[in-house]
């Protein structure tokens, strides 16, 4: 069975952070299965790159840390594609700044980027799936809070609490909005302006991101999903224990397959 959802095809697909990188791979791969999609980035020359050659992606000049811009790109493809049905949460800075470079006002400037932005189209794209009841958001997540590196405090400690935005959103609107399915997704070390010269190129990591970003089911509410393969959640000792004794294992999901 095929995870690509109806709906989901059929919708208006909304890439943050579509300027390049893997956000305008995710962008140029939904538009190649037939999406209509909506990549918003702050640079207009790069966001006419993006789009080129796709019929079905259009782009979007906006800085998604201004609220007034975040709220009238929002206003805008609406009217112009329609509601938002799918929001991939790709923005962001990682300024490489050792914490003794940092200010106040550039830290909360990668603050209110990474997690300013990614609560304020979250919250927007809210205001279209509360209506119909449907919708999926993926946010592309990092494992940058668990071990910071060096010259990495201002986006270690935002993109944590952008996973932590992920476990909040769901406590509050998952019993009303059960198929709106939030959940996060780590592609990898990849050869961006982020990530590392050897790393996996975005468009090979967007063949995942774009698969799980197209998958609805409920089960996937809160999932967490490292480059094509699902991380099992935490288990405590009784239950590791359990699943030993009685000879179970947990079942990984897996995409591209």
């Amino acid at each position: 069975m095929s995870k690509n959802h109806p709906r989901l095809l059929s919708g208006v697909a909304l890439v943050t952070g579509g300027s390049s990188g893997l956000g305008r791979a995710l962008a140029r791969k939904l538009a190649s299965d037939g999406l209509t999609v909506a990549a918003i980035g702050r640079s207009e020359a790069a966001m006419k790159a993006t789009a080129k050659g796709h019929d079905t992606l259009h782009s979007y000049v906006c800085d998604i840390s201004d609220t007034r811009q975040l709220a009238s790109t929002y206003e805008k493809i609406r009217a112009e594609l329609g509601p938002i049905s799918l929001l991939i949460n790709n923005a962001a800075v990682y300024p490489r700044r050792d914490v003794m470079q940092e200010s106040h006002e550039s830290f909360m400037q990668a603050v209110a980027i990474n997690l300013g932005g990614t609560f304020g189209a979250t919250r927007h794209a809210l205001d279209d799936m509360t209506q119909s009841g449907f919708g999926r958001i993926l946010n592309i997540a990092s494992f940058a809070d668990i071990a910071p590196l060096p010259s990495s405090s201002a986006y270690s400690v935002s993109k944590g609490a952008a996973r932590i935005l992920t476990r909040a959103l769901l406590a509050d609107i998952s019993d009303r909005f059960p198929d709106i399915v939030i959940s996060d997704w780590l592609p990898g070390m990849l050869a961006t302006d982020m990530g590392v010269p050897d790393g996996l190129a975005p468009e090979a990591a967007a063949l995942w991101g774009a698969e799980l970003a197209c998958w609805h089911a409920r089960s996937l509410n809160g999932s967490v999903f490292e480059m094509d393969c699902e991380l099992p959640p935490a288990k405590s000792l009784k239950s590791r224990l359990k699943d030993r004794l009685l000879m179970q294992k947990t079942a990984i999901r897996r995409l591209g397959g």
